[in-house]
């Protein structure tokens, strides 16, 4: 499975970050130790939604389109 996932900052909840991932466990946990440089500066982050994929080209898809909207 592939996810696409939208999060969102707990200190400062008008920022949020869309992405995808395999392992999204893994992913927010690399966002949350300062590993992801767009979201480094922003720490500590939730999960707000999540959406699974069966192809990685799905879940990319899925992934620009919500950044358009």
């Amino acid at each position: 499975m592939f996810y696409t996932y939208i999060l969102r900052n707990i200190s400062h909840p008008d920022q949020r970050y869309i992405g995808s991932t395999a392992d999204l466990k893994s992913r927010l946990a690399k966002h949350n130790a300062g590993e992801v440089p767009h979201t480094s500066k922003f720490k500590p982050w939730k999960v707000e939604a999540y959406f699974a994929f069966e192809t990685k080209e799905k879940a990319a898809a899925f992934e620009a389109y919500l950044k358009t909207v």
